[in-house]
């Protein structure tokens, strides 16, 4: 005779629950500033799905308790020196990037068209290559490089700070022959 098979109920652990704001969603505290949501120590409310499945297991924010509230409010001044410091690191940076300029070759016409296009992958890569980490992504372009000649292009550093850096498009040189 078969046994039965006792089914287990799984429920879910409360730890996972977060608390209702009055106005729907979930209240958090941030920890840190999160682009176009909040800087670091506002209390602000988001759905409960960006908060469980992005700021909380990213460590951006945690539970706004009155006991966390307290906590920052004690410390805003630490926290505000905190942020100081790391918005002159950035802007700092954002001016490195303003003071440089890169070349990148690429095959054109004689009348300066390119072939293909120079886009913000290329851009990234030619700053790697002076040492100037930066995600293709925060280079911003209004459209893809098409000519010869020097550009202005917007490198988004971060809320409220960008750089300007000269992309210098030249021909690409040819292959000199008697080597």
């Amino acid at each position: 005779m078969p046994t039965k098979a006792k089914k287990i109920r799984r429920s879910r652990p409360t730890s996972h629950r977060l608390p209702k704001a009055p106005s729907g969603g979930v209240e958090l505290l941030l920890i840190q500033t999160v682009e176009y949501l909040g800087n670091q120590g506002d209390v602000v409310r988001v759905k409960p799905g960006y908060a469980t499945n992005y700021l909380i297991p990213q460590g951006l924010a945690t539970i706004a308790t009155d006991h966390h509230k307290r906590m920052v409010e004690k410390h805003r001044a630490k926290l505000e020196a905190i942020e100081r410091a790391r918005q002159a690191h950035l802007k700092a940076f954002a001016d490195k990037i303003g003071k440089q300029s890169v070349t990148i070759e690429a095959n054109a016409t004689d009348d300066g068209h390119l072939y293909g296009s120079v886009g913000a992958q290329e851009i990234a890569a030619a700053l790697k290559k002076v040492d100037i980490a930066v995600a293709p992504d925060q280079v911003k372009l209004e459209g893809p490089l098409k000519e010869l000649g020097l550009y202005t292009v917007r490198i988004h550093v971060a809320s409220g700070i960008d750089g300007e850096l000269k992309v210098w498009v030249v021909p690409t040189v040819g292959s000199e022959e008697g080597k």
